[in-house]
């Protein structure tokens, strides 16, 4: 009979294409996914897989028992989703992967709120880049990643997404700027201002640079930072300007430390979204924390990939 541990292991390696790739995926030695391979080789009798020096390709036996492991791999996970009651486990863990303004700004609640549901259910929240989030998944280290703004079109087939929300990005000062007490300024206005920026590698920043270049703004970036607090800190005490999130400045404003400014006639939005890895199946916590956020937003973005 199969092992079903093994024929886990075995659709791995298929789809990272090499034993290495497999091991750093699962956390496990290449030495330990090769003996498992030749196990299920040995079992069934025949080569699953031609080694090359690039890495191994499934042989004909290997793409048949694929197929069957991905229905048979599916049909164990929804089995699970039938009949588990997440509210009567009495433990579990869900790992999550946010950009930083999400992370910081909205996990919090989100969170709360889901383990008010959920008592005995852990949720790690870490905070990383888009792209960092997007290997994690891969590697199959978060089960859920939440990200804002554009992910590389070559992620579009091993990712599925959740559009959840637009999110407007606004421009941000403190109260020694000379436009303290304006309502709106338009994108050319920002041309040979002040900036304090993210860091130049981050998604935000990449998407912000392009941006403004296609409207002709040459910022003076005065800082850079990859902590959206050490931003707010940096408008809140100099003359510079920042553009962000609105989400992201609440209390700020309420306390008269930032002034946000809307962008006449171009506003820049983003779209915030959850993302997930195609190939790995829901567990029952993971499906549980999905309807809950679908449960917060209502009127989700009709767009989700399947």
């Amino acid at each position: 009979m199969l092992d079903l541990y093994k024929l886990q292991i075995f659709s791995v390696v298929v789809q990272e294409g090499s034993f290495s790739g497999a091991g750093e995926r699962l956390l496990m030695t290449q030495s330990g996914i090769s003996q498992h391979i030749q196990d299920l080789e040995r079992t069934l009798g025949t080569m699953l897989f031609e080694r090359g020096r690039r890495g191994v390709t499934p042989t004909a036996a290997g793409r048949t028992l694929y197929e069957y492991s991905r229905t048979i791999l599916k049909l164990v996970a929804e089995a699970e989703n039938a009949v588990t009651t997440v509210q009567n486990l009495p433990e579990g863990q869900l790992v999550i992967g946010a950009t930083p303004g999400i992370s910081v700004y909205l996990m919090p609640e989100w969170v709360q709120s889901f383990r008010a549901r959920y008592p005995n259910l852990t949720v790690g929240v870490q905070t990383h880049t888009t792209p960092e989030i997007v290997a994690l998944l891969r590697t199959g280290r978060l089960d859920l990643g939440f990200v804002e703004g554009e992910l590389d079109e070559r992620h579009g087939e091993t990712l599925g997404a959740l559009l959840l929300m637009e999110v407007e990005q606004q421009v941000m000062i403190g109260a020694k700027h000379p436009w303290w007490g304006r309502g709106v300024v338009s994108l050319e206005e920002l041309n040979g201002q002040s900036f304090i920026m993210r860091q130049r590698e981050s998604q935000s920043r990449l998407w912000l640079d392009e941006i403004l270049q296609a409207h002709g703004v040459k910022p003076k970036v005065m800082a850079e930072f990859d902590n959206l607090e050490s931003i707010k800190r940096a408008v809140i005490g100099g003359s510079c300007l920042t553009i962000l999130p609105d989400y992201v400045v609440g209390q700020e404003q309420t306390l008269r430390l930032i002034q946000t400014l809307a962008i006449k006639g171009t506003p820049l939005r983003r779209i915030l979204k959850m993302i997930w890895l195609r190939e790995r199946f829901f567990s029952p916590i993971t499906h549980a924390f999905l309807n809950h956020i679908r449960q917060m937003f209502p009127h989700i973005l009709p767009q989700e990939s399947k």
